[in-house]
């Protein structure tokens, strides 16, 4: 079985989840409604692709995230612990289809930070919130696609840069990454690996 990552863009957009395809929450303002497609050319003029898709082989979707310039989410700069930095690539939303897999929502993270790093980007943020404890994986990544875990993003090495209660601005510095951060970053491709491989054939007796 084999898994690959193809670019969310206006040529892939129907491929996404269906409920991910017109959705305009970040690309809008509070009370106003704007054209996707108009976004979409605008975003891909200036930034290029503004999502990944992760697919298996056969075609099947798994999950999806979207992200891309601050800027062009002004949804990002009413929400609370906001406003993002302008100059950062904000993640908005992942979309996971199979809540058995996990390991999707590491792979599409890591697949954001690499993506920010072949283009210098200086900063990566996103908008997490403090689950209590004994949440299951379903309210904690199904429920909101919107909010991440804040726990689930420090292991990538993301910091709070900013808090309203429960909800916080997390930010990770790209900029010369110091050692420590690299380590994070190795444990959790580590971590995601773990929770791809498959599982053991038991042995015959």
């Amino acid at each position: 079985m084999s898994f690959h990552l193809r670019p969310l863009t206006g040529a892939t957009r129907e491929d996404a989840p269906r409920v991910c395809v017109d959705c305009v929450f970040w690309q809008s303002p509070r009370g106003r409604e704007i054209d996707k497609a108009a976004w979409i050319e605008r975003i891909e003029e200036d930034w290029g692709a503004w999502g990944t898709l992760y697919v298996r082989d056969g075609g099947r979707l798994l999950g999806s995230i979207q992200y891309g310039p601050a800027p062009f989410f002004p949804r990002a700069y009413e929400l609370p612990a906001g406003p993002p930095s302008d100059d950062a690539v904000l993640v908005t939303c992942a979309y996971l289809v199979d809540a058995s897999s996990p390991w999707v929502m590491q792979s599409l993270f890591l697949a954001v930070i690499g993506e920010a790093r072949s283009r210098n980007v200086r900063l990566i943020e996103t908008f997490g919130y403090r689950y209590g404890d004994g949440q299951s994986s379903f309210e904690r990544f199904q429920v909101h696609r919107t909010v991440f875990p804040t726990d689930f993003l420090h292991d990538f090495g993301f910091y709070t840069a900013r808090a309203d209660g429960r909800v916080e601005l997390a930010r990770l510095e790209l900029g010369g990454l110091v050692p420590a951060q690299e380590s994070v970053l190795e444990r959790a491709k580590q971590k995601a690996a773990e929770l791809l491989a498959p599982e053991p054939v038991p042995g015959r007796f």
